[in-house]
């Protein structure tokens, strides 16, 4: 079993809406064969909590705004260290880049399938890794 075509939807968009608010590391993958809970989890970080909080606005935004998304639930937001945006068919981390250091998601999911974001996604990864 894959990721659903409106799974790697949501990702797409919340992965542009990330970038948009200079989020960095922007990474997907399709948890779908490993987890019945959800299709796919996008993670992203960000340098100070205040960016966390614009990014996780961003990005319920222009989910709500073109794909009619909205989180079921939404946790971490009063701390602003690692909010979890829960859509059922994605689940959204965006961590402060200490937070993302220390739990290694990526490092957990690591065997799961990439899933491929779009190119302005992987340009503005390039250009945040270079600064």
């Amino acid at each position: 079993m894959t990721a659903s075509d409106r799974s790697v939807q949501l990702v797409r968009i919340a992965a542009e809406a990330a970038a948009d608010k200079l989020a960095d590391d922007i990474l997907a993958y399709d948890v779908s064969e490993q987890l019945v809970i959800t299709d796919a989890f996008l993670l992203c970080s960000a340098t100070n909590d205040r960016q966390v909080r614009a990014i996780v606005d961003e990005i319920e935004e222009r989910l709500r705004a073109e794909a009619d998304a909205k989180p079921v639930r939404r946790e971490g937001e009063r701390e602003g260290r690692w909010v979890l945006l829960d859509y059922i068919d994605i689940v959204v981390h965006v961590q402060h880049e200490e937070d993302r250091t220390f739990y290694a998601l990526e490092r957990l999911w690591k065997d799961c399938p990439a899933i491929s974001l779009p190119e302005s996604v992987m340009q503005a990864n390039l250009q945040r890794a270079r600064a």
